[in-house]
């Protein structure tokens, strides 16, 4: 009986890289959720219709998707502690702008600015970390590197609305840029590149898939198509969010701050949870069509159920209780999604495909928002409006949550992909002239 491999050893200070990029991405959802949380003051000081903040939710996400794709390619060749690094500084120096007084066209343009800094910023930060964890050992760096969205938000909101209601929407802008700051002068002292990536021969020789296939296969559509419903929601919570807590249910700016945070504690609860199911599942045994692909699109179904019974609650804690859950379980797809991909994706390919789905399933960023805005504005009353974007929402969230439980066999790509690109390769040597 043949030996069974030895598992691969995490490397020697691969946890530290960790709680760096988990900071990352912590002050990365900090610089997201700032409008949403302000969103009241800003439409107050700026008189800004529904429809405007709606286009300035989504400006966020105009270059989004272009940078995260071009930055994919170049993480291909370039270390990722430099890009890192990069676009830290570009999101701290987008902020400060905002500190004195400020145009909407100007608080628009610093919008696109950041979003364009941090539209690559989860897929680079997945692909610097699968440099320090084997396969196996993934998927609860992976949920820990999600929590940083959801810290960012637990712990931003709270501090972020102190100055908002005690100073001005304008500080909060500038405390962020002050933030980004001081990540990026950590990043550049204890940042470094992992040591788990083949040598330049092995990467030389390593079979590569062409992008055609890479991109149509059926777990790739189905990642893009689970996530593009998840962060519907979610972009709908870094937007929507407080303005609904306090337009549409009546409460205050200070009582909207600690409310916004709830759903983001529950993601949190969801996210570490299917991280570490994930992996005790592919311990015992399962397949990845188990323990990531159903894991993750099941709770979109669920969610989107739950966001359906929204317009038939009482408004107020019946209403903010099922948002909180329906939203909330969103995030196990986020934690599946990228090491899925990894599994079929070759190394040297394994950035630019990653920042690809990346740029994909976030051009609901761009849409979502403005979808909300324009039925806010056009309803009899603002709750109204509410009710039906996120009546809207739960459709797309468990749409989505059907297809990817359709899609998403990542156990069987790897061999189909590699077995068809060497069947050709063959054919190919069969055919040359000797």
């Amino acid at each position: 009986m043949a030996a069974q491999p030895t598992p691969m050893e995490t490397p020697k200070g691969a946890w530290k890289i960790t709680f760096l990029l988990f900071l990352f991405m912590l002050v990365n959802f900090a610089d997201k959720i700032v409008v949403g949380l302000a969103g009241v003051p800003i439409m107050t000081d700026m008189k800004l219709e529904p429809e405007q903040f709606g286009l300035l939710g989504s400006s966020f996400f105009f270059l989004f998707s272009i940078s995260a794709i071009v930055v994919g390619f170049i993480v291909n060749r370039v270390a990722t502690r430099w890009v890192l690094l990069v676009l830290a500084l570009i999101w701290a120096l987008a902020q400060f702008p905002m500190v004195g007084t400020v145009s909407f066209t100007t608080l628009l343009i610093c919008r696109i600015i950041l979003g364009a800094g941090e539209g690559p910023a989860f897929s680079v930060a997945a692909h610097a970390i699968y440099k320090w964890f084997p396969d196996e050992k993934r998927t609860l760096p992976t949920a820990i590197l999600s929590q940083g969205s959801a810290f960012g938000v637990i712990l931003a909101v709270p501090a972020l609305n102190w100055v908002i209601v005690n100073y001005s929407w304008h500080h909060a802008f500038g405390v962020l840029g002050v933030v980004g700051l001081l990540w990026v002068v950590a990043w550049l002292v204890m940042g470094k590149e992992g040591p788990l990536v083949p040598a330049a021969e092995a990467l030389a020789n390593e079979p590569r898939i062409p992008y055609s296939r890479l991109l149509t296969s059926r777990t790739f559509v189905g990642c893009v198509v689970a996530t593009f419903g998840g962060y519907w929601a979610l972009s709908l919570g870094l937007t929507w969010f407080t303005p609904f807590i306090v337009k549409g249910l009546g409460f205050s700016q200070q009582q909207a701050g600690f409310i916004s945070i709830l759903p983001w504690v529950f993601g949190a609860v969801v996210v570490i949870l299917t991280g570490w199911i994930s992996q005790l599942m592919l311990a015992r045994g399962f397949t990845t069509r188990g323990a990531r692909g159903v894991l993750g699109a099941a709770p979109l179904i669920v969610g989107g159920c739950v966001l359906a019974m929204l317009p038939h609650v009482a408004p107020g804690g019946p209403m903010v209780a099922l948002l909180v859950v329906g939203s909330g379980l969103c995030g196990s797809i986020y934690v599946v999604c990228p090491p899925m991909l990894g599994e079929f994706t070759p190394v040297s390919q394994r950035g630019a495909v990653i920042a690809i789905y990346g740029a994909l399933y976030t051009l609901s960023g761009v849409l979502a928002p403005t979808v909300m805005g324009s039925v806010i504005q056009r309803a009899a009353a603002p709750l109204d409006g509410f009710m039906t974007g996120f009546t809207i929402n739960a459709v797309i969230m468990g749409a989505s949550g059907l297809l990817g439980l359709a899609l998403l066999w990542p156990n069987t790509e790897r061999a189909r992909l590699t077995g068809a690109t060497q069947g050709e390769s063959a054919m190919k040597g069969a055919v040359s002239p000797t």
